[in-house]
């Protein structure tokens, strides 16, 4: 062999038109290898397909079987205790196989003969692109790489258990195969190039067979990344038809002219070439079909999103069809949590149910959580009261793009544990679809939402949060229509403002009190403002009561204020900051309540109080002066004050009207002068924010601004707050 290569090549003649190349290695010796161009038009005009179409995956999970165990390396104790996944056990496999087995042996003979020849890589690929030309290009691949896998696995087979087996042994010395594996030191290097070759091989095979699978339904040739990728499929079969038979040539010449010649002989280089060239090809096939997965993800997504739509659209006899869609489509796993046990359950549970959908991030507050499960258990606790019954599902929302990490895991493990109701079994059970509606029908921005399904699966309220916030476990079924039934049943009063937060206001009310309702962060405008209450009421005769509420913002400040008042014993002040926190909420949902059902600048005067309330904790202090429940007085702290401390002003006229009276009109004439109007800063994390919004002071349209600020949330990662 005059090349010094473990197969023979013939010698190349080179002339000025030929598509030929002669490549030195840094040894002298040459490698004959064709221009690409010229060969794959050679190789192309050998193709001619005639329609059959062969799944070949069973037969490329069989190929693949073999060569992963056909190594140098293997266990065999450990192989032979294995019990193996087998993936070709399916009723079309064994046909095809028969069908295929004349063709399979064909090659594999083909590439003994030729390799143990020594005819050049080239032409051998070509005959065998000619006797396969009628099949398609992925089953060309897969049969060829069949056949070797038989040469090979035979190989090695005998390798495995000629020291065990008789037979083996005797066929083994034939082969020569004792002295080689004994002496196989200085053969590792060959053994290595070998194995690396065929991994690559076998990924650009798996490559190819994927791109043949690839749904028509979703994808098609007119689509860039797949008719790029099919454009290289040629040249890729080519290639690794050129590996494989670069593969075969070595163990041919280990078996057929001894260790002693292959020591002389193990130059790696043509493996090594081969890989590289190979995995130049597979990378570009892997960015394409990524590029293909990602267009089918996309259409599938845009297909998954319209049939939610048409979902929501229909009547069904149960929320199954709804709530699978939503949540899991598959029976293949339990994709709930049960809180009250704690154990997994199915999609079944909630069959026929009133079902409410708790929607949020992992920044959900554990003061929303708080308050939710005690109007959740409260609910429960009316055994008698079947007709409020309803199950609430925590569908947590998590961008797909977010790496979980321990504190995220720790995270919502965390509020997953601490749910009474069913919960789902971890965030990356949600597909895109779903989220998608989520976040563009039911305009979920991060902030928790209760969607409402009646037991046949329909949408009976987009966001039920807000009236169980106002009305806790009454507003059930907490349906739009009972929102505004609700509505229509409330006043302007102070249990409005304060029902099922603190007793001890109820109590005033019922003794008919004077009660200021007051807040703001300022520190001494609090104290001017309580003495001068105090002072005033002194000189009225009345019985006056006073709580501070604090401010919906700037928690930390509102816990300093607190500690301020109750040390000066300036007025009665919620210790507790999560009553705040409800307060504030409460109002919000009022607020939010309304732009959901459409009417938040109805002339309601309920809706103008709560805008001008919350217009108030934006800027400075403000008070609310009740007499029992009738609430008299809503102003900002820049006229409730100076009303009070113009006492002298306006004595005279409480004997006739009463304080409560006597102090409005006061304050009205001031608020007159002032003109004072009104601000909302609405996050847009809120969900549904109105397009137009009216001043309740002067009833005209605002004006909207945008405006940045940074929302981070103490103890949850920037990545999950969406």
């Amino acid at each position: 062999m005059a090349s010094g290569l473990p197969f023979r090549l013939p010698a190349p003649s080179v002339s000025s038109n030929t598509s030929q190349q002669l490549i030195r290695n840094d040894r002298g010796s040459m490698l004959m290898m064709s221009d690409d161009n010229v060969v794959m038009k050679q190789i192309v005009e050998t193709h001619a397909p005639d329609g059959r179409e062969l799944d070949v995956k069973p037969l490329l999970h069989l190929v693949e079987d073999i060569l992963k165990r056909a190594t140098l390396q293997i266990d065999t104790t450990s192989q032979a205790n294995a019990v193996s996944e087998d993936r070709t056990d399916h009723a079309g496999f064994v046909p095809m196989l028969d069908s295929l087995s004349y063709t399979i042996d064909r090659i594999s003979s083909e590439i003994a003969y030729k390799a143990l020849g020594g005819t050049d890589g080239h032409a051998t690929t070509v005959a065998l692109f000619n006797m396969l030309a009628s099949y398609s290009w992925d089953t060309k691949l897969v049969l060829t790489l069949a056949a070797f896998a038989l040469n090979y696995g035979e190989f090695w087979l005998l390798a495995q258990i000629y020291s065990s087996n008789q037979l083996a042994k005797s066929i083994a010395v034939l082969k020569q195969l004792p002295i080689i594996l004994e002496n196989s030191g200085p053969l590792k290097p060959l053994f290595d190039a070998l194995n690396n070759l065929i991994k690559v091989v076998m990924d650009v095979a798996r490559c190819v067979v994927e791109l043949k699978d690839l749904p028509p339904t979703y994808i098609s040739h007119e689509v860039p990344a797949l008719s790029s990728a099919m454009a290289h499929v040629p040249a890729a079969v080519y290639w690794t038809v050129r590996s494989v038979l670069a593969c075969a040539a070595q163990i041919t010449s280990l078996t057929t002219m001894g260790y002693e010649f292959a020591k002389l002989t193990t130059e790696t280089w043509e493996l090594s070439t081969l890989a590289h060239k190979l995995s130049n090809i597979l990378e570009h096939l892997r960015k394409q079909l990524a590029t293909c997965y990602q267009y089918i993800d996309e259409k599938r997504n845009v297909e998954a999103y319209q049939i939610l739509l048409s979902l929501f659209e229909k009547i069904h006899i149960d929320n199954m069809k709804v709530l699978k869609a939503l949540i899991y489509a598959k029976d293949d796993i339990q994709p709930l949590i049960d809180g009250s046990n704690k154990t997994r359950v199915h999609l079944d549970v909630l069959r026929r149910k009133n079902v409410l959908l708790l929607i949020s991030g992992l920044a959900i507050s554990n003061d929303e959580l708080s308050i939710l499960e005690q109007i959740y258990n409260e609910s429960r606790n009316h055994e008698t009261r079947r007709d409020s019954q309803y199950d609430v599902v925590w569908i947590p929302i998590v961008n797909h793009s977010v790496q979980w990490t321990d504190r995220i895991t720790e995270k919502f493990e965390s509020l997953q544990s601490a749910m009474p109701w069913y919960t789902l079994y971890h965030p990356s059970l949600m597909e895109k679809a779903p989220i998608r509606f989520i976040k563009e029908v039911w305009h979920f921005k991060n902030k928790p939402i209760l969607v409402v399904l009646d037991p046949q699966g329909k949408v009976v309220c987009p966001n039920a949060l807000h009236m169980m916030w106002i009305w806790g476990s009454n507003a059930f079924p907490f349906t739009s229509l009972r929102e505004e039934s609700l509505w229509i049943e409330e006043t302007w009063r102070l249990e409005l403002l304060v029902n099922g937060i603190d007793p001890v206001i109820l109590k005033w009310i019922d003794e008919e009190k004077y009660i200021f309702l007051y807040g703001g962060d300022d520190v001494e405008w609090v104290r001017r403002f309580t003495n001068t209450a105090r002072a005033t009421a002194q000189a009225a005769g009345i019985p006056l009561e006073m709580v501070y509420v604090g401010k919906s913002s700037k928690r930390e400040k509102i816990r300093l204020a607190i500690e301020k008042i109750t040390e000066e014993k300036l007025s009665y002040a919620w210790q507790d900051l999560t009553m705040i926190w409800f307060f504030w909420t409460r109002l919000e949902s009022m607020f939010f309540s309304k732009i959901q059902l459409g009417k938040v600048d109805d002339q309601d005067p309920r809706m103008q109080e709560i805008k001008k309330l919350l217009s108030y904790d934006r800027e400075g202090g403000w008070a609310i002066l009740s007499k029992g429940s009738r609430v008299v007085i809503n102003g900002h702290g820049t006229t409730v004050l100076p009303a009070m401390a113009e006492y002298d002003l306006w004595k005279e006229q409480v004997p006739v009207k009463g304080f409560d009276l006597a102090l409005a009109e006061h304050q009205e004439k001031i608020h007159d002068v002032a003109h004072l109007c009104c601000r909302f800063d609405l996050p847009m994390t809120a969900g549904r924010i109105p397009v137009t919004l009216k001043c309740p002071e002067c009833n005209r349209s605002m004006e909207k601004f945008t405006t940045f600020l940074c929302c981070h949330v103490e103890g949850i990662p920037d990545e999950l707050l969406q």
